[in-house]
């Protein structure tokens, strides 16, 4: 362990000399956490949408109300009069609104007659979340509209009662865990694969060779420092991350604990998953010319931005093993869900025996030579 511990303190003092070098692991995630987390996944708010009535009776005023509520309420979209119907189409067309409602003639008569009475609706599908969501505040009032003034005495048809399990989780609260593991990624990108690749082409490797350092002993404290580094980029995601999101879960004793196992296992899996990689290369600009490739081929299937549920099968499997997916799961039921630690022991199992596994794998494979 002296000899491990040497080499740990060797890289921990080449690291705290290059405060940049934390930095340039944190920075990139933390701008895709308030970047991404503010302009993905929100709730459309202020669409305009123009309304053509043709009818102008009392059915069609019970529409207008029924606008006017979402547009003080919810706020999902407003309601902007027209009174010629290809002019509103047009001004769709060229993105001065969301959608156009048309309420036809005879459309009061229809309805008070059970007559199959309609409302017109169309959307600009160029941009499909925002035509989805203005298709669902579409439906929600013709459900509205639809429900009897006076509800009867004994429920005529089946109701659903949804009940959410946690309140409403910000896209920024949801993408933290995956911000989090990326810092950790970079660290071990940039403060163990390319430091360890730019060492060998330096020289500073040969140093070790005059020692009695064993390779084993050699592997163990290279990738303990790493995983140390990776540790304290995540640790420093996870705080800021919280504090910005507004997450308060990190601030329990209890959960921080298991929030610190969490980040062990993923620093031990990410260092292995890197060693392995690196330790034949040579050339330091190969793992420069990796690091875009991994990136995407790891961080994007691992469910951080989108769930793994809707992907295709073929991205699925990748999903399976990659090592990324258990770690943004682990960390997502931690901070999201205060799962404690019956929610997260197939994470910790699975990136412990990966963690271990290539680093089995990658200590024979080093080489103690020129």
């Amino acid at each position: 362990m002296t000899r491990i511990m040497a080499i740990v303190e060797r890289e921990m003092r080449k690291f705290f000399r290059s405060p940049a070098l934390m930095l340039s692991a944190m920075i990139l995630p933390l701008v895709q956490l308030i970047i991404l987390g503010n302009a993905f996944g929100g709730k459309i708010r202020n669409a305009r949408i123009g309304v053509v009535d043709h009818d102008q009776k009392y059915e069609a005023r019970r529409v207008h109300e029924a606008f006017d509520a979402i547009a003080v309420n919810i706020r999902t979209f407003t309601a902007v009069p027209y009174a010629d119907q290809d002019e509103a189409v047009q001004d769709a067309r060229k993105g001065k609104l969301a959608g156009v409602v048309i309420i036809p003639h005879q459309f009061s008569r229809r309805v008070l007659a059970g007559d199959a009475p309609q409302l017109g609706l169309v959307v600009d599908n160029s941009d499909q979340f925002l035509s989805n969501s203005v298709e669902a505040e579409m439906q929600s009032v013709v459900d509205a509209l639809n429900s009897p003034q006076i509800a009867p005495q004994v429920p005529q048809k089946i109701a659903l009662e949804t009940v959410e399990l946690y309140p409403y989780i910000e896209y920024m609260k949801f993408l933290l865990a995956g911000a989090t593991t990326l810092a950790m990624f970079v660290s071990v990108m940039i403060g163990g694969g390319m430091l360890y690749i730019d060492d060998k082409a330096r020289g500073v490797h040969e140093g070790y060779l005059v020692t009695p350092i064993t390779k084993l002993e050699l592997v163990m404290g290279l990738n303990l420092a790493g995983a140390i580094k990776a540790m304290m980029a995540g640790i420093v995601l996870i705080v800021l991350g919280s504090l910005m999101a507004g997450l308060g879960t990190f601030f329990h004793p209890l959960v921080a604990l298991e929030l610190l196992m969490m980040l062990a296992v993923t620093a031990v899996a990410f260092n292995g998953m890197m060693f392995l990689m690196m330790v034949r290369i040579d050339d330091p600009l190969v793992p420069r010319a990796m690091f875009g490739v991994l990136n995407t081929l790891l961080y994007f299937p691992s469910g951080a931005i989108y769930p793994i549920s809707a992907f295709p099968p073929w991205l699925r499997a990748i999903a399976t093993v990659d090592p990324f997916t258990y770690a943004v799961d682990g960390l997502q039921s931690l901070l999201l869900k205060s799962g404690g630690f019956a929610s997260i022991r197939l994470d910790l199992l699975i990136l412990l025996l990966f963690g271990a596994g290539t680093l089995l794998i990658a200590t024979p494979l080093f080489k103690r030579t020129l």
